[in-house]
């Protein structure tokens, strides 16, 4: 799609899907849990209707198969291998959530998430943190800073911790080369948030002491109870890795859409791995661990119409310095022509707060050339940015990175009043932009 010439109209229905995820859970929650998947659904009609009619059915077929093919499978698979598998592994005994074990946790899961993706981290810890806190009166917070830590910062030292680190490794960025020129960066994050983290949930813990009996029970040791789905999560692991690295010249051609075998592979072995894991888990580690398919069905309907409704947004962005969002593109450059770090890293924070922050890394990525090799040397801060401000900053808001919303929604299953939209956005403001402010000034300036 030619982005130079739309309008910035276009946008409205991702605005307005974006808007209903914000609003309509305040206003009017029981008519959102019933039917967003029907308004996520309008929204995509609002921008596919009006789109066939201006380029034609072919055009607008052309684009659904794409967006289908070549990132909504793709991506939603991955997610639902990963959330299938970990929810598979039930940790046995029962934690006490103090915030040293608190503190403790969140720190395995911030290791974690680049070893085994922000997902896969994510579904791991989130059930037995919860049980930990089980018997604690505040414990939003807990659910808020492992969003954080967890489902955002923690995934950003190797191309499986997050899907714009993977783009970038498709596009030639080397596997560790995150891990060498942004760990400092992700250090301060990191060991930041868990000071702060550490002190509020201390007060907290003071203040209101624990519950007089714990809803889990004690148990003699801890244990894992499904661990063959270990060896499913490594596999996963590998598919991606192989995806990456394998190079073929066989290409499948769907309406227009190639598919390469690596990814074909790729996305047959997450389908053939998530009945596996249902086929080898036992029922009673699903129902220790309340598994159900409620989170994953909720962010497949979300991301499906924010995957449509994002494509004319995503364009208007490539479209540069000529496009209708050439004052964005033109921010993140000096007045010599040469790229702008803090700016690139706050570009692409911000816009990944709300766009899907995949596309996102590869519109500032091919913003500052698209040359892996003089990104990753003569360009090294500028690239250094447009990677944090990718993964970092996808912990602003619910809709930054997809584990964020999957937690939410178990946290909730579970009866943890977690904040609104707004209310999130609230918490991300407070303590979030400050540390990345000063991360700024330290990094990129």
């Amino acid at each position: 799609m030619n982005g130079d010439s739309l309008s910035p109209l276009w946008g409205v229905p991702f605005a307005g899907l974006l808007l209903s995820i914000a609003v309509l859970p305040l206003l009017a929650p029981r008519f959102w849990h019933h039917h967003y998947g029907k308004v996520a659904a309008a929204w995509a009609l609002a921008f596919l209707v009006p789109f066939a009619t201006s380029f034609g059915a072919s055009e607008t077929v052309h684009e659904l198969v794409h967006v289908l093919v070549a990132e909504y499978l793709p991506f939603i698979l991955l997610l639902t291998a990963l959330f299938t598998v970990a929810g598979g592994i039930y940790i046995r005994g029962n934690l006490h959530g103090s915030p040293a074990l608190n503190t403790g946790l969140l720190a395995i899961g911030a290791v974690l998430a680049s070893l085994m993706g922000t997902t896969g981290a994510s579904m791991l810890l989130i059930r037995p943190l919860i049980r930990a806190n089980d018997n604690r009166q505040h414990k939003a917070h807990v659910v808020i800073f492992f969003i954080f830590i967890v489902s955002n910062v923690g995934g950003s030292l190797t191309p499986l911790g997050d899907p714009p680190l993977f783009l970038g490794f498709l596009k030639g960025v080397e596997f560790f080369w995150t891990a060498k020129h942004i760990f400092p960066e992700t250090l301060f994050i990191v060991g930041a948030l868990l000071v702060i983290f550490w002190l509020m949930d201390s007060y907290f813990y003071r203040k209101e002491g624990v519950l007089p009996v714990d809803p889990t029970p004690d148990t003699q040791r801890l244990g894992f109870d499904g661990s063959a789905n270990f060896i499913l999560l490594l596999a996963v692991v590998g598919l991606v890795l192989l995806s990456g690295i394998w190079k073929s010249p066989v290409t499948i051609d769907v309406y227009g859409t190639p598919m390469d075998l690596p990814g074909l592979v790729r996305d047959v072995g997450l389908i053939v791995i998530v009945f596996v894991s249902l086929w080898i888990t036992p029922q009673r580690v699903h129902d220790a661990n309340q598994y159900s398919w409620g989170p994953m069905v909720e962010v497949a309907k979300l991301f499906a119409g924010i995957f449509l409704t994002i494509v004319p947004v995503i364009a208007m962005l490539r479209a540069g310095v000529d496009g209708p969002f050439g004052a964005i593109v033109s921010a993140v450059t000096r007045p010599d022509g040469s790229p702008n770090p803090a700016m690139y890293f706050w570009a692409t924070g911000v816009l990944s707060s709300f766009l899907d922050n995949a596309p996102t890394y590869l519109v500032f990525f091919n913003s500052a050339g698209g040359d892996a090799a003089v990104l990753m040397t003569t360009h090294a801060a500028t690239l250094a940015a447009i990677s944090a401000g990718a993964v970092f900053m996808g912990a602003n808001s619910y809709i930054g990175n997809a584990p964020n919303l999957m937690v939410k929604a178990i946290a909730e299953d579970r009866n943890v009043r977690m904040p609104s939209f707004f209310g999130y956005m609230l918490w991300s403001m407070c303590i979030l932009l400050p540390l990345f402010a000063i991360q700024t000034y330290i990094f990129f300036i």
